[in-house]
Parts: structure tokens; sequence; C-alpha cells
């Protein structure tokens, strides 16, 4: 006898299990209706204290099988009718975030594009940069070579400088050279012409 009064337990704990519904403070959503009204408390009688949307979050206190006790989001606590909550993020949820994660992604792409534009015009830059450069290292190459035909030139000049000035000297030196010859050979000349008189004389006599 004692059997049965066990047995009848255990059936009853197990459909207060199967059917006790969502657990204690568990999150619920106003399901895929219009809007639903929040009341004080589990009857139509009782009066509205709010008119919440679908996807309203709402903060499960109590859950029953026709009406369940809710809080939202301002912190109002109400009652509301069970069938009309559900576990599962309705679609429009769903599809709000999924219009926020493509939105996202179309900002990240038009900031992507904003920089590979950015890198486009750095990367041309740096291309006239590049070329600048390649100039001024073949001027500097032609620069060394024409200094170096300078340095060239200016010693070469320099060179014909010094032999100029070598036969300056030398021509101003010549002038005084005939000068001082110059009287030596009319005296010897002069000599030699007085010793052919004499020659002269003897050979008469």
């Amino acid at each position: 006898m004692m059997k049965k009064p066990c047995q009848c337990l255990w059936i009853v704990l197990f459909g207060m299990l199967v059917f006790a519904g969502p657990s204690f403070s568990e999150d619920m959503y106003v399901a895929s209706v219009t809007e639903i009204s929040l009341r004080t408390g589990p009857s139509v009688d009782n009066k509205i204290v709010a008119m919440l949307k679908t996807g309203s979050k709402l903060e499960v206190i109590e859950f029953n099988t026709d009406w369940s006790q809710v809080r939202i989001d301002n912190g109002k606590s109400g009652w509301v009718l069970s069938r009309f909550i559900t576990p599962k993020k309705p679609e429009i949820l769903l599809l709000d975030e999924l219009k926020e994660k493509n939105q996202a992604l179309l900002s990240k792409i038009a900031q992507l594009e904003e920089e590979n534009k950015s890198l486009v015009a750095k990367t041309a830059s740096l291309g006239e940069l590049e070329g600048k450069f390649s100039k001024l290292q073949q001027d500097s190459a032609d620069f060394l070579k024409l200094e170096a035909k300078y340095n060239a030139v200016i010693q070469e000049n320099e060179a014909q400088k010094a032999v100029i000035e070598k036969l300056e000297t030398s021509m101003d030196s010549e002038p005084k050279l005939w000068f001082l010859i110059g009287p030596g050979v009319f005296i010897v000349g002069l000599f030699f012409g007085l010793s052919s008189r004499k020659k002269k004389r003897t050979s008469l006599l």
C-alpha cells in the first residue's frame, strides 16, 4: 500500500518538471504579435500598465500556463498572457541585428576603401619621390663629372699661365742681352777693321 503513494509522488514531480516552463528570472521576448498588454494582475480585468511591442525583452519572474509575471526594461513589472511570450528571439530582432551587422560591414568597407585610396595616393607620391631621387642622383653624378672637368681645365689653365709667364720673362730678358751684345760686336768689328788697315799699310811699305 505504501508503494502507490510513492509512485504517485514521483509522477507528480515528473509532471512538474516537464510542465514547469521557464526558470525564475529567465529572459523571454514578446512573440510575433503586434502588441500585448502588461497588466497589474493575471486577468483581463486588471489594469493595463503598458503595451509591449514585438521583440520587447522581458525578465520572467513567475511563469504559469495562462499568465506569467514579468519585468520590463524600465523596471516595471506586471502580468502577460504566457502564450504571447517565447524564449526564442523573434525574427524581427534577428533581422534588426543583421541590419546592424550589415551596416557595420558597409561602414568598414567604406573605411577600407578610403584607406585604400590613401595608400594609392601615398604609393603614387612615393613613386614620384623615387623618380626625383633618381634624377637627383643622376644630376649629382653629372655634377661630379663636370666638377672633375672643371678642375682639370683649371689645372691646365694654371700650367698654361706658368708657360706664358716663363715666355714673357724670357722675352723681357732678350732685349737686355742684345743691348749688351751690340756694343761688344761693334768694338770687335772696329778692332778687326783697324787691324786690317794696319796690314794694308805695312804691305804697301
